[in-house]
């Protein structure tokens, strides 16, 4: 059974990860252990390389805090070109694999208050009135009508980021 560090407590994230495990390494394969650690970046970061900084840093921190596992995995939303989108770090001793997750188009009024430096989160919660919206279906839930959440949103991005962990061409 694979020893799985989380960079983070958040469910969504959590349900991404453990689903992604069971999927390409076998139902029940896994115990994921989740570690608040800081990502070294703002709280909404911006732009691509901002956001794939605190997914590493992300690792970083849970690999110092919890250095006996299999893998480390960390997934770090940002804003990139009036989008919300995540990186997807996830390391082994020997390797890295990294992946970007699609992107959801942000509407004016969402995007004018986060670029006005309030994080994604409240300010959709505050638009939404759901609490931790972020911990549950995120903005990609209410503005996909439910048909995408962050957690599926999340999963894709770490199904793509184990590819170099279990096809042997990336070694």
């Amino acid at each position: 059974m694979h020893k799985v560090v989380s960079a983070t407590t958040n469910p969504a994230k959590i349900q991404a990860i453990l689903q992604a495990f069971n999927e390409i390494f076998g139902e029940g394969s896994c115990h994921i252990d989740a570690v608040s650690v800081e990502s070294g970046v703002p709280e909404q970061p911006f732009g691509s390389e901002e956001t794939r900084a605190g997914a590493r840093n992300r690792v970083k921190n849970a690999r110092l805090a919890r250095p006996d596992a299999d893998f480390w995995v960390a997934i770090e939303a940002g804003i990139d070109d009036g989008s919300t989108f995540s990186w997807v770090v996830i390391e082994t001793r020997e390797q890295r694999g990294e992946a970007r997750s699609a992107t959801l188009p942000l509407p004016k009024v969402i995007l004018e208050r986060v670029q006005a430096g309030d994080a994604l989160g409240p300010v959709m919660s505050h638009y939404t009135g759901i609490d931790e919206i972020g911990r549950k279906e995120g903005a990609i839930g209410v503005f996909t009508a439910g048909k995408l959440t962050r957690s599926s949103v999340y999963h894709q991005a770490v199904i793509l980021a184990l590819s170099p962990f279990h096809n042997a061409v990336y070694r």
